[in-house]
């Protein structure tokens, strides 16, 4: 877009490596009698979503669940809405949450509290990106694959305004537009 500046922060061989490596612990870890249910925080999870549960070792389950709180901004506006709601039964099953990024943890906070009126037998998170600065919920992330600082990222699946979703690398904006 016109103004906008990236500069890459995490290259993509470096999110492939953190990926394979994900995969292997959560199989290790996710030792369950039945095949867990992997879902997928639509839209910015996607990439990592699909590379990451082509890495778990074991058989899954996917489904999809859409949640907004950002709208056009380059901030969350703290009110998080489902866009879109999973398709299978989670009572009694152990899901796993993959999102692309945590930063102010008001859409975990959010989703947590919603999976959890669907009585889950466990439930654990999974974040390619995390920012400890920014956090303002009380949420607990299981798995991060890195933590970044306060910056605003696009790229592998993350976007500004639906744009630089397919960029390969995780790159901070600058959009001198909004500066």
């Amino acid at each position: 877009m016109m103004g906008d500046k990236l500069t890459t922060m995490i290259e993509a061989e470096k999110i492939h490596q953190k990926v394979v490596e994900l995969g292997a612990k959560l199989g290790e870890d996710l030792n369950f009698e039945k095949p867990p249910i992997f879902i997928c925080v639509l839209k910015g999870a996607s990439f990592f979503f699909a590379d990451l549960i082509r890495e778990y070792p074991h058989d899954c389950k996917v489904d999809f669940i859409g949640c907004s709180s950002y709208g056009s901004g380059t901030e969350s506006t703290g009110e998080v809405k489902i866009t879109y709601d999973l398709s299978l039964s989670i009572k009694d099953e152990n899901i796993v949450v993959v999102e692309d990024i945590v930063d102010s943890g008001y859409t975990l906070e959010f989703l947590n509290k919603f999976l959890q009126t669907r009585k889950p037998k466990s439930i654990t998170t999974v974040t390619l990106l995390s920012k400890p600065e920014a956090l303002k919920a009380d949420v607990k992330v299981d798995h991060s694959c890195f933590d970044i600082g306060n910056e605003f990222v696009v790229g592998y699946g993350l976007d500004f305004n639906n744009c630089y979703r397919n960029h390969p690398d995780i790159a901070v904006l600058t959009n001198t537009d909004l500066n």
